[in-house]
């Protein structure tokens, strides 16, 4: 008798692995179908880890460049950009290394082949072999993610080394010596600061008249100003029409969003990097009769669950920020559906992190928001450059904002940009999370020095006064 699983999820990708690593530590027999050779979707592969690599190692070879030696650390950094590509393969080998492993440990049946939908209890999955084989199953876990979007209305023909997408970005064979990048959102500003530190000229063209988009504007404005210090220019308010190669260069032609004379610029690499869409090519969902937005994402209710009984979507896939880990803990939720139990995802907590130098980061509302809705509130910030830890690491770039309930005080966003940004939101997230106020953030006692003094400074000027400034 054919083998029947309690949930098949289809992708490995941070939504779909959690989910099923929870699932299986709740009890339930798991498989995963995965088109790629390793685990890990394209977070693990070919996105966040490891990008995380060579903005690090970017970063280190910017500060060896040109902040060291106020340190009286006396070097003359060389690039060694094949090594610093090998840190990078490594770092991915270690995390998809790690999921398998975990597979392992918690009995998860891995199965490598591209997964269709066949019925709500049946997968068939085809190898890149073109040997097949279907599974039964009493839940189907659609976490397939997203890929590249393109530019609406602009027909992009990549080759991977003149016209690239990130996942081309991440591993050029040589520092291009002019990058421009198409779209100043998170993906575009995290690579063109890498190849912009290891020697580049970078151009942002972006269509929005600020950068990162949804993000506070006072934030977007903040990290603008410090990467035009950094080398970087921006072309914002202007609508690219056209991207192509002309023999070993590529040309990204575009116009003022309002009207007006088009312009041309010429470059060594073209990172075209205008966000992501939802991929469900190939799963059969037409067939089955799973319903998609105009968006394209798989429609879902309250508990992940698609219009066809006993067929679930998260992550990317779904409505929602892209981010990793909004994928995890919608896993985690699902997981816990699944199996019996009541899983939840706060969706006004989810922090945003741009891994910049410096990095922004973000939970909760903007103020943008916050005026739009008519709510009332308060601002508290504190500049970096007034934080002790700040100053002994030259790492005094950036602020802190804390937006707090003008009645109740309790905080309804914060907007950090400065070294470790990323590090810090935590403790915003989880003060949010329990529905903290501006108040109970100043009176948490931090230790010093840190750069976490500076959240707490925020958090002490939303509601009375900084005590440091």
């Amino acid at each position: 008798m054919a083998e029947t699983f309690d949930v098949v999820v289809i992708g490995s990708g941070p939504g779909g692995y959690v989910c099923a690593i929870k699932a299986a530590q709740l009890g339930l027999k798991v498989a995963v179908v995965e088109k790629r050779a390793t685990y890990g979707g394209t977070c693990l592969n070919v996105g966040c880890i490891p990008s995380k690599a060579l903005l690090h190692a970017s970063e280190i070879f910017a500060e060896a460049s040109h902040s060291f030696g106020a340190l009286g650390v006396m070097v003359e950094p060389r690039l060694d950009l094949t090594t610093m590509l090998a840190h990078k393969d490594r770092t991915v080998k270690a995390n998809v290394d790690g999921v398998a492993f975990l597979f392992k440990k918690n009995k998860i049946t891995g199965i490598t082949g591209a997964g269709r939908i066949v019925s709500a209890s049946e997968v068939a999955v085809t190898g890149a072999d073109g040997t097949s084989q279907t599974l039964s199953t009493k839940a189907i876990v659609i976490a397939t993610g997203s890929t590249v979007a393109g530019i609406p209305g602009v027909e992009v023909a990549y080759d991977g080394s003149v016209i690239v997408s990130s996942d081309d970005a991440i591993g050029l064979s040589a520092v291009p010596e002019r990058m421009v990048v198409v779209g100043g959102g998170v993906i575009g500003l995290e690579l063109g600061s890498v190849w912009s530190r290891l020697g580049a000229k970078v151009t942002v063209v972006e269509y929005l008249d600020k950068i990162l988009g949804s993000m506070d504007a006072e934030a977007s404005s903040t990290l603008q100003k410090l990467l035009a210090k950094q080398g970087l220019e921006f072309r914002l308010s202007s609508k690219v029409t056209a991207v192509t190669r002309d023999g070993a260069k590529g040309k990204v032609t575009f116009e003022p969003v309002q009207g007006g004379a088009a312009e041309t610029l010429e470059a060594d690499v073209v990172l075209v990097s205008t966000g992501r869409r939802p991929y469900t090519e190939g799963l059969g969902l037409e067939d089955v009769g799973v319903a998609l937005d105009k968006a394209g994402r798989v429609e879902i209710d309250g508990h992940y669950a698609t219009n066809v009984k006993g067929i679930y979507a998260i992550g990317d896939v779904v409505k929602g920020p892209m981010l990793a880990h909004k994928a995890e803990d919608e896993g985690v939720a699902l997981a816990e559906v699944l199996a019996g139990q009541a899983g939840h995802v706060n969706y006004g907590v989810i922090p945003a992190v741009v891994y910049t130098a410096p990095e922004v980061a973000s939970v909760g509302r903007t103020e943008e928001e916050l005026k739009a809705d008519g709510i009332d509130y308060r601002t508290g910030k504190f500049p970096f450059s007034a934080n002790g830890r700040a100053r002994a690491m030259l790492q005094t770039d950036g602020m802190v904002k804390v937006l707090a309930d003008k009645r109740t005080d309790r905080v309804l966003g914060v907007h950090i940009v400065g070294h470790g940004a990323g590090e810090l939101i935590a403790e915003a997230a989880v003060l949010m999370e329990f529905g903290g106020s501006a108040e109970d953030l100043a009176r948490t006692c931090h230790a010093h020095p840190t750069m976490s003094e500076a959240v707490r400074e925020a958090a002490f000027a939303a509601f009375a006064k900084p005590l440091h400034m």
